[in-house]
């Protein structure tokens, strides 16, 4: 059994080298550990500092590509190591390297394909910016109720995935990874679970995603939305369609009822063509709906072609 603790770096040379000597070598259940650092373009000398550090495998971009790009760089890499368990972990050390035992324990007794550490849960986040907070909460509870599934913490990058999960995900964003990941986990029936731990925030610093909250909310809005469409399309696009098509019908009743009092249209002809309207935008939405799912039919097929090419490149050596 064989882990890789992969630490996505940009510009931490003031704490990776900690971070990485403070990852435990031994873990009841795993017979190998490795450190792996992904440098996404770093001009500080991150890259040599974790090798001196100890890192296992350091991969360097040559630029700045964004979280999302070295997330997936750092799940390509893990595969072709050959790691049964991946851990994702910040570099900057607001994150407990022991709480890793904690993290892949349920994968280890089979109960998860993944696990996601939960900001939230027995400890509260020390130092947390109240704005993250907060639209993390919101986010969740939104995704939660989309996605029929109770998430404790949707954007949290401390997380671990098994070999399996490793090969079914599928993450095109740049900006972002963290809520992608549970929504495409979850779309594909994998077991997803939250563990309690305790985080850190340094009060000066400063987000390497979040440069600005509306740039933040924007990205991320468009992400979810474009992620749901994809794996939910029947709701994304039904329910729209069934509360347009409901006040279609509630309208026309309302013009009928008046309407059978003296046999007059004109005076009620607003609602009249404003239940048409409901009606025929409602319809469109009905359309969208059946549409996406065929297209969703179509995506599965691609991804499970993907999945077995991936897995025929990535096979096992031993």
């Amino acid at each position: 059994m064989k882990l890789i603790v992969n630490l996505p770096a940009f510009n931490e040379a003031e704490k990776i080298a900690q971070t990485i000597q403070k990852i435990p070598r031994k873990i009841e259940g795993i017979d190998e550990i490795f450190v792996q650092v992904i440098d996404d373009g770093s001009k500080d000398g991150t890259a040599k500092i974790a090798k001196e550090a100890g890192a296992d495998y350091v991969f360097s971009h040559q630029v700045n590509r964004g979280i999302g790009i070295t997330f997936r760089t750092a799940v390509e890499k893990s595969l072709e190591n050959e790691a049964d368990i991946m851990v994702n972990i910040d570099a900057d050390g607001q994150f407990d390297p022991n709480d890793i035992a904690k993290i892949i324990k349920p994968i280890l007794n089979g109960e998860a394909d993944m696990v996601s550490a939960d900001r939230f849960g027995d400890h509260k986040a020390q130092n947390m910016p109240a704005a993250k907070y907060y639209l993390n909460r919101i986010a969740a509870w939104i995704i939660g109720k989309f996605m029929n599934f109770n998430i404790k913490d949707l954007t949290c990058g401390f997380r671990a995935y098994n070999r399996e999960t490793l090969l079914r995900l599928n993450l095109p964003g740049q900006f972002t990874y963290t809520q992608e990941v549970i929504i495409d986990a979850l779309g594909k029936n994998l077991k997803v679970m939250w563990i309690p731990v305790i985080v850190t925030y340094f009060a000066e610093r400063k987000s390497r995603v979040v440069k600005s909250i509306y740039k933040y909310v924007n990205n991320s809005a468009r992400i979810i939305l474009k992620a749901v469409r994809d794996v939910r399309p029947m709701k994304f696009f039904g329910i729209p369609a069934l509360i347009l098509i409901t006040i279609s019908v509630g309208t026309f009743i309302y013009f009928a009822s008046l309407y059978f009092q003296d046999f007059k249209i004109t005076p009620y002809r607003n609602y009249l063509l404003l239940a048409i309207t409901f009606l025929l935008i409602g319809l469109q939405f009905l359309v969208f709906a059946l549409m996406a799912d065929m297209i969703k039919s179509n995506r599965k097929l691609t991804e499970s072609q993907m999945y077995l090419m991936k897995k025929e490149k990535y096979q096992k050596k031993n």
